[in-house]
């Protein structure tokens, strides 16, 4: 696997020039050229092409194995952003590239704490970065996202340099594929119980001030006394299998200094506060 190594400058034009490799949505006109000549050296052994097998009333002719043209790149609707819990960029570096890993962890892009980004897979694929997760309707998450790792241990806080190379990472992914700002998640929010990166100590605040996710009014009101907060959480995205897992994965994201798997009142205001967002925008 080929891997490519950025230095971003704090300049805004180079800055999205740095993070944005060839081959992105949409198809380029000498990257469609360049498959139509690939069509053409493989129409020569279309007969070579083994059939698919399909039940015998399921089509009323034979199917054949042959490429097309009429095609679109996927395009990412989710940005999911992790901590690696491991120390060190280059230790990460090789876990995210090492085809041996048990797993075969990847991601789009990796974030090292000075600010240096790798970018390991190209965001047209998908990554394996989410693994059992869902957001809203969401089901295959890996297929809709584009996943980015931080380096960090998850329990430390995150620095100025990389916080500042993430946010260049996101303006680059809003523009080019206008993704919602409700979109960018962490992993702990699409795999509540089971993930909790990237841990309390994000700065979630920070990025919603720059347009990547929502946060909480200064001023709150109180939601009504049938409020539901079930309804509410599902409304944001997080799946209630196990309710007290998303309540957490919830506060871990919104108030991350309470860690009680209980909503007090002032945490449902916030609840409140956050839903009428995803409701309203």
């Amino acid at each position: 696997m080929r891997i490519f190594r950025s230095f971003f400058l704090l300049l805004p034009v180079v800055l999205v020039a740095s993070c944005a490799p060839t081959g992105f949505y949409p198809l380029g006109k000498s990257a469609r050229t360049a498959y139509r000549d690939q069509q053409k050296k493989m129409s020569s052994g279309y007969g070579d092409f083994v059939p698919v097998q399909l039940p015998l009333d399921s089509l009323s002719v034979s199917s054949i194995l042959a490429p097309s043209s009429n095609f679109d790149i996927r395009t990412p609707d989710l940005v999911i952003l992790h901590h690696t819990a491991q120390d060190g960029c280059m230790q990460s570096l090789k876990t995210l590239t090492n085809p041996a890993v048990r797993g075969r962890v990847s991601s789009h892009y990796l974030v090292c704490k000075d600010g240096t980004v790798y970018q390991l897979v190209n965001e047209q694929y998908r990554a394996w970065h989410a693994g059992v997760s869902s957001w809203g309707n969401i089901a295959n998450v890996n297929s809709a996202s584009i996943g980015i790792e931080l380096d960090n241990n998850g329990h430390e806080p995150f620095g100025e340099k990389q916080i500042a190379a993430l946010l260049v990472i996101l303006h680059s992914l809003k523009e080019r594929y206008h993704i919602p700002v409700a979109n960018f998640v962490g992993h702990g929010d699409v795999a509540p119980g089971r993930k909790v990166d990237p841990s309390g100590f994000f700065p979630w605040k920070k990025l919603a001030d720059n347009g990547y996710g929502y946060w909480q009014d200064s001023v709150l009101v109180a939601p009504s006394e049938d409020f539901d907060y079930k309804a509410a959480l599902r409304v944001i995205g997080y799946n209630l299998r196990d309710t007290t897992a998303a309540i957490l994965a919830f506060k871990r994201h919104f108030i991350p200094a309470d860690t009680t798997a209980a909503l007090s009142p002032e945490n449902k205001q916030v609840l409140y506060d956050i839903e009428q967002k995803y409701l309203t925008h």
